[in-house]
C-alpha cells in the first residue's frame, strides 16, 4: 500500500511538472483574452533573433476596459496587484498570439513595470508582485525574472500600472 501511494505521489507530482503554460492558466481559471491592437502607430510585440521585446500594456478588461487610478490615494496595494496581474495575462496573450504556444517561451528575462502612484506611494514592488507572481503560475521557473517597479505620476488612460517585458523563446 505504501509503495501504491508513493507511485501516484510521484506520477501526481510528473502531471503538474509537465502540464503546459496554457493548462497551467485553465487549472487557475484564467483564460487568455483576445489581444487588442495598438492605440498609436506602434506593434505589440518585435522579434529579434530568440528576444521578443513587448509594448507596454495596462490592465484592461475582455471589454477593453483599464483598472484606473493612483496607487496610494485611488487604489489599495491589493487593487494594484490585481491590476499588475491582468496586465500579465494580457502580455501572456500577446505572446501567445506571436509564438503559437506559450510553451516556446524559453525565459522571462526582463520586466519593467510603471506604477501609477500618488506622490508618497512607495510600494509599487508590492503592486508588481501581481504581475510577477502570475508568471511564474505560468512559467514555473522560466517565469522568474529581472524586474524594475517605477512610481510615476501618470500612465496613458490613468491606467494603474503599465508593463513592458523581454523574453527568451526557442527557435
Amino acid at each position: 500500500m505504501k509503495t501504491l501511494f508513493s507511485l501516484i505521489v510521484v506520477f501526481s507530482c510528473l502531471q503538474l511538472v509537465a502540464q503546459s503554460p496554457e493548462e497551467k492558466l485553465t487549472a487557475a481559471g484564467i483564460v487568455l483574452p483576445t489581444v487588442s491592437s495598438p492605440v498609436a502607430n506602434y506593434v505589440n510585440a518585435v522579434r529579434i533573433g530568440n528576444l521578443i521585446f513587448l509594448s507596454g500594456k495596462g490592465p484592461s478588461d475582455t471589454q477593453g476596459k483599464y483598472i484606473t487610478g493612483k496607487l496610494g490615494s485611488d487604489l489599495s496595494i491589493e487593487q494594484g496587484y490585481a491590476a499588475a496581474r491582468l496586465t500579465a495575462i494580457n502580455q501572456l496573450a500577446v505572446l501567445k498570439k506571436e509564438l503559437g504556444e506559450l510553451g516556446k517561451i524559453k525565459r522571462i528575462v526582463k520586466v519593467l513595470g510603471l506604477v501609477n502612484s500618488a506622490s508618497d506611494f512607495y510600494d509599487q514592488p508590492k503592486v508588481m508582485n501581481g504581475f510577477s507572481d502570475l508568471m511564474v503560475l505560468a512559467l514555473g521557473e522560466k517565469g522568474k525574472h529581472a524586474r524594475s517597479a517605477i512610481g510615476t505620476n501618470t500612465l496613458p488612460f490613468n491606467m494603474a500600472v503599465e508593463v513592458e517585458l523581454i523574453v527568451e523563446v526557442t527557435d
